[in-house]
């Protein structure tokens, strides 16, 4: 077939003139302007530096230093490795390395006290969420109620119990009550009475599962998030507990460390005049606040991914 080449030569520069014409008039995007910061947000968060981080680095800082440079010294200044290794000498020889006694005591009470709040709070707050019984609202009610009361108030009725069982100056003195754990079984049930659907449960049930079969093998997978957040609010509370342990306890060889920075600090000569030979200098008294607080932290920073990617998990349905 014949072609027309003249008109074939016309048309394909306005072909190309047409397809081109698109692209010229895209012009490249602009940058968003960037927005000043908010003055309100940035002085809250100065405020939170102030209050919150500089106390912790001035901690920090003061374990470096002799009790000279920490008082007339450049407070926020490193003072020298040797200072440092001289304070953890002072601090390690104090009554026969007291300082590790009294963190294998925390790591004691606080592991046992959490193996039986979990293996307690958390079917607690399952059968309270999932199953109905006589007297549930009112068990529900009785733990906000205790949830809500300060420690401090439940001190004396758990001496007169402890007392009357004869465990008074045992390390069950100190495990029993950090295992009831009010707190942690309200935030099974929420969890539960939330985020979990009923009808997967009564799925199980019309499989063949028992109720303990249901909570085992359907629920329990499901509540690692609140297995995991319950199991470290319940070990700091339980490692940063200080007055049960100071009444329950008689013999300073089975205190917690938190129990045993008080001692410490009744030792410091600044704060206590009539200390004798035991004298404990203030960056001693630093260095032992931050061995209190390194536990803690650490299992802060391990649980924290699982906490995030647990939750994260939970919070997707297929």
């Amino acid at each position: 077939m014949p072609t027309d080449t003249r008109g074939g030569a016309a048309t394909a520069p306005f072909a190309a003139a047409a397809g081109s014409a698109p692209a010229d008039r895209v012009h490249p995007r602009r940058a968003a302007p960037r927005r000043l910061p908010n003055p309100l947000a940035a002085a809250v968060l100065a405020l939170f530096l102030v209050f919150f981080v500089l106390p912790v680095l001035w901690l920090v800082l003061a374990a470096t230093k002799s009790d000279d440079q920490l008082v007339h010294g450049n407070p926020l200044s490193f003072g020298s490795w040797h200072a440092l290794r001289a304070n953890w000498d002072a601090l390690t020889g104090y009554q026969g390395d007291a300082i590790f006694q009294w963190l294998r005591n925390s790591a004691l009470y606080s592991f046992f006290a959490l193996v039986i709040t979990l293996c307690v709070a958390i079917p607690a707050g399952y059968a309270l969420a999932m199953t109905e019984f006589r007297g549930r609202r009112t068990l529900l009610i009785a733990t906000l109620v205790v949830m809500l009361m300060p420690n401090a108030t439940l001190v004396v009725p758990l001496f007169l119990e402890i007392n009357a069982v004869h465990l008074i100056g045992s390390m069950w003195s100190i495990i029993l009550p950090y295992s009831f754990y009010p707190f942690g079984v309200y935030l099974t049930y929420i969890y539960f009475n939330t985020a979990v659907p009923r009808d997967l449960l009564d799925a199980a049930r019309l499989d063949g599962c028992s109720e303990f079969g249901t909570f085992r093998r359907v629920a329990l997978p499901l509540a690692a998030p609140i297995v995991a957040l319950v199991g470290f609010f319940s070990f700091v509370a339980n490692w940063t507990n200080y007055f049960l342990p100071y009444v329950l306890l008689p013999q300073s060889d089975q205190f917690p460390v938190q129990v045993g920075l008080g001692t410490l600090l009744d030792d410091v000569p600044q704060f206590n005049p009539t200390v004798g030979t035991l004298a404990v200098q203030r960056p001693e008294l630093a260095l032992a606040t931050l061995l209190a607080i390194t536990p803690v932290l650490v299992v802060f920073l391990f649980s924290q991914r699982y906490l995030v990617a647990g939750m994260l998990a939970g919070s997707t349905k297929d």
